[in-house]
């Protein structure tokens, strides 16, 4: 095999994604996809590709010394994707220190372990790390993240995912381990678990359900399509400097009202049902402690420097989005377990 790559949340949304990509793009690769098979993890994500010859599946806790140690010395990888994480920030604000322990403890003992077997021989070695737009905190109604800005965390989550950032460049700058770091704006596209905004919506406005939208549905997003997120990782992966942040958006922000209110007008275009149907199915609920007002990246580095740009524009990826979920209904259906019912009911209460 001309490479041995560790992908770590290769199982969730947009790690199968990734490995997806990389599976069916370099079969000279040898991809070994690690995840803890958690509530956001589903091998179902990946069935198209599973018997593949260059791709291997591995549960495990990336938290676990023992067993990270033990896949590096199996393996030999030569490059790692990191891609697992405790993504989803109302959860970090209920369950904080799990947070602390998957994105920075998971991180640090991937970054161990690296160094120890690579130490050396670093050359053509890299550790990839993928993090969020979300450790810049909160920006007005104008400007842009871009890599220069101070990260300003919010939430549990954000801080967590700050803290793993900063250990990624503290292993490069101390151990001269080779890494590199992206921040990436909110992923939509197919495969997503239904607590986030957009597959939650789809699946309630299809089962006529409130659509549950924070406070006003002021706060903006920059929305990138989970297939350019995927894309802009192999070239950053392949071409990007040593000890590098480069930030990957879609130039596309939305206010969430607005981004649920054009989504209601395809779901209705998609099942027949009168324009505005949907619509009325819109719920205000109360605010979300710490809510960030505004996300916006500035990828013009990742444009200038690798040539990569978004694929498509907003309104044909919600199409191509909202044609995925409802030709998936058994996928929907799988992931909707009892427990999420239970969780969605404490999250979202109607103000």
């Amino acid at each position: 095999m001309k490479r041995k790559l560790l992908i770590t949340g290769g199982a969730g949304f947009i790690g199968s994604h990734v490995v997806r990509l990389f599976v069916n793009k370099y079969p000279d690769y040898q991809i070994v996809n690690l995840d803890a098979l958690t509530y956001a993890g589903n091998l179902e994500n990946l069935t198209d590709i599973n018997e593949k010859a260059n791709y291997t599946f591995e549960k495990g806790d990336i938290t676990d010394e023992t067993f990270i140690d033990e896949l590096f010395q199996k393996y030999h990888f030569d490059g790692v994707i990191h891609l697992a994480a405790e993504s989803h920030v109302d959860r970090s604000i209920l369950d904080p220190l799990a947070f602390i322990r998957t994105n920075v403890m998971g991180t640090a003992v991937l970054l161990n372990s690296a160094r120890k077997h690579w130490k050396g021989n670093e050359n053509g070695k890299l550790f990839y790390h993928v993090s969020t737009d979300e450790v810049y905190g909160s920006l007005g109604e104008e400007g842009f993240f871009t890599e220069e800005t101070s990260y300003d965390p919010r939430s549990p989550y954000s801080a967590s995912k700050a803290s793993s950032d900063h250990f990624v460049m503290a292993y490069y700058h101390t151990y001269h381990l080779p890494a590199i770091i992206s921040n990436c704006s909110n992923n939509y596209g197919s495969h997503h678990f239904p607590e986030k905004l957009i597959p939650l919506a789809i699946h309630n406005i299809k089962n006529n359900k409130p659509v549950p939208v924070y406070g006003k549905g002021e706060n903006v997003r920059d929305w990138l399509f989970v297939e350019d997120h995927a894309r802009a990782i192999d070239v950053i992966f392949h071409n990007g400097r040593l000890g590098e942040t480069y930030n990957i958006g879609g130039f596309n922000e939305w206010k969430n009202i607005d981004l649920i209110q054009l989504l209601c007008r395809i779901m209705d275009k998609k099942l027949g049902r009168p324009e505005g149907t949907s619509a009325q199915l819109i719920t205000f609920v109360k605010d979300r402690a710490g809510h960030d007002l505004r996300y916006a990246i500035d990828a013009t580095k990742l444009n200038k420097e690798l040539g990569w740009e978004p694929s498509l524009q907003f309104e044909e990826g919600l199409e191509k989005t909202v044609d995925w979920y409802l030709s998936n209904e058994e996928w929907l259906q799988h992931v909707t377990s009892g427990a999420y019912q239970q969780y969605y009911q404490e999250q979202y209460q109607k103000r």
